[in-house]
């Protein structure tokens, strides 16, 4: 056996439904992604950018409270609010000096808590070390695009 660490993986297949719709499927899960009608889709599902933001959502949900757990800290509520400016030129083929994603991203986390103020500050440092997503959006993952 080789002591490389076996990581576990995730993914998901999807298919396109038609120009504006994908179906998504993981782990006996579907999820549509859709663009409005007004950029041709149907609206019945998240655009692929709602998604990344939702995404990121619940990860900082689910590492808020784990991280609240390590810390003996009780959530008794958390509310989780993010919004993004993106420039739809590069995606549009009408520009090549933006950024096709997000130019910036702004997430405000409204916590009920019996933790003091030094206390959530730690928690809130934590979390965004501890949380995949936010990993993955602040720092450059390798990726591969090809063919099957």
């Amino acid at each position: 056996m080789s002591s490389e660490t076996q990581l576990p993986e995730f993914s998901v297949s999807a298919e396109s439904n038609d120009a504006a719709q994908t179906t998504v499927s993981t782990r006996g899960h579907e999820f549509v992604v859709d663009e409005p009608t007004a950029n041709g889709g149907q609206d019945e599902g998240p655009t692929p950018v709602e998604y990344l933001l939702g995404a990121w959502a619940g990860c900082l949900n689910v590492t808020g409270h784990a991280v609240a757990d390590d810390h003996d800290i009780t959530i008794e509520s958390l509310e989780i609010d993010l919004a993004g400016g993106l420039d739809p030129r590069k995606l549009q083929g009408r520009a090549d000096d933006v950024r096709a994603g997000f130019q910036h991203i702004e997430v405000e986390l409204d916590v009920e808590s019996d933790a003091t103020e030094e206390e959530l500050d730690a928690w809130l440092a934590a979390v965004e070390e501890r949380c995949p997503v936010a990993d993955n959006l602040t720092n450059e993952t390798p990726t591969t695009l090809g063919f099957a």
